[in-house]
């Protein structure tokens, strides 16, 4: 269901998966939304971000889906509750600017915001594969010449390179204050002001926010 409403229309890591379900019927009601976490894709952001003693802690919020009679407050309120669920303090997330997304969900859900991802210009691709970088080059995981195992395995004209969007990071800790407090000190990022919107800018294209 994920894969067929979410706007990537493809898999992503899930640990863990909730749903919220439309009251009534004999097994509950209707499945009207599903938020999955899964050990983040892009295995650098474990040891940077809290540190590497926390990297075995971090959960990566991978997927969002919701119905769109689902009431406004929907997203929140499956995330909010969801999170109290997990058996990890550290949460990430991400929103795509590419999509136009700010992450005003997790505004609203009192996440940090930390910043955007840093630009990549080299991310390998399969023509015909929707998959993450890191899942690609996972392929060939600690050998050489990955790239040319790559071509190898699927023609050398249909693997090519194209830039990443860039992201808006969000974070937020599942853990009571005095461990909260204690998370917050081994946050290597600068919490800042939330963006508002997103601008084109003359910058060679990159994207500013304000």
């Amino acid at each position: 269901m994920v894969i067929k409403n979410h706007y990537l229309h493809r898999v992503a890591p899930c640990s863990k998966a909730y749903g919220i379900f439309e009251k009534g019927g004999f097994f509950g009601g209707t499945l009207k939304g599903v938020v999955c976490y899964g050990v983040p894709a892009y295995n650098p952001i474990l040891k940077s971000l809290c540190g590497a003693d926390e990297m075995n802690n971090i959960y990566e919020l991978t997927r969002l889906w919701i119905d769109d009679a689902v009431p406004k407050n929907g997203e929140s309120f499956l995330i909010s509750n969801s999170i109290k669920k997990l058996d990890k303090e550290i949460i990430i997330s991400y929103a795509d600017s590419s999509m136009n997304h700010l992450g005003t969900v997790y505004q609203s859900s009192n996440w940090y915001y930390i910043g955007m991802n840093k630009r990549h210009t080299s991310d390998l691709a399969i023509k015909g594969m929707d998959l993450h970088p890191a899942s690609i080059t996972d392929k060939f995981r600690g050998q050489k010449n990955r790239v040319e195992k790559l071509i190898e395995m699927f023609g050398e004209e249909n693997i090519y390179r194209r830039e990443r969007s860039l992201k808006f990071r969000y974070v937020v800790f599942n853990a009571n204050k005095r461990r909260k407090k204690e998370l917050m000190k081994k946050l290597t990022y600068n919490i800042l002001p939330y963006p508002k919107e997103i601008e084109k800018g003359d910058n060679d294209g990159r994207l500013t926010t304000k």
